[in-house]
């Protein structure tokens, strides 16, 4: 399948599976591009500081990504229908270790940053309140990577609730990993996988 078809089925999956059940504010793409941008400056000025220790470096990145990825949209969805079945207790529980399993997981993988540097190509509306802002992600060594970033505007805050990495949905993938795993374990099981994931994190160059 070609870059180009990849990329249309990666946008229909998303758009199918982040209709809003009610209207709310559409996202502008103007507005929506200019947050990616200040966002991608920001994390390339804090991961190219060297000076800053390879932990503290992640600390900062994963504060970063709290406070401008919406986690609990995203947790939500990547949890299926089995967040309806679910008891309050164990919804306060998952939401905290997928949370940290994703911050954690997004900050190792930047802290090892080795001068990648992205360019944004468009920005377009997504469904009927998104919109998803296009880049190019450049490597010293390798082909560029594209990459699009669902954004939502959620009362003036803008917030990402989706990556899609060379037309692969991260919350697809992963709420289909995720399901295997609770159908398999249950979600008693996906919980202790998720606090042994958070626990058994550590800082490495990537």
């Amino acid at each position: 399948m070609t870059l180009h078809r990849l990329l249309a089925l990666g946008f229909f999956l998303c758009f199918l599976a982040f209709q809003p059940a009610a209207a709310g504010t559409k996202t502008s793409p103007e507005a929506a591009e200019k947050f990616i941008r200040t966002l991608g400056d920001e994390a390339v000025k804090l991961l190219s500081d060297k000076s800053i220790p390879l932990t503290d470096r992640e600390a900062k990145i994963r504060e970063l990504l709290r406070q401008n990825f919406d986690l609990v949209t995203i947790g939500r969805f990547v949890l299926s229908k089995y967040w309806r079945t679910a008891t309050p207790d164990q919804q306060a529980e998952y939401i905290s270790l997928f949370s940290e399993f994703v911050l954690k997981t997004y900050a190792r993988r930047l802290g090892g940053y080795a001068g990648e540097r992205f360019k944004i190509n468009s920005a377009k509306p997504l469904g009927s309140r998104d919109a998803v802002v296009l880049t190019e992600i450049t490597r010293p060594s390798g082909p560029p990577i594209t990459a699009g970033w669902r954004v939502r505007d959620t009362n003036d805050h803008y917030r990402i609730i989706d990556v899609m990495v060379e037309g692969v949905s991260m919350a697809a993938a992963q709420r289909s990993e995720f399901e295997t795993i609770v159908r398999n374990q249950g979600l008693v099981g996906l919980i202790e996988i998720l606090r042994a994931k958070v626990s058994g994190f550590s800082a490495r160059p990537s």
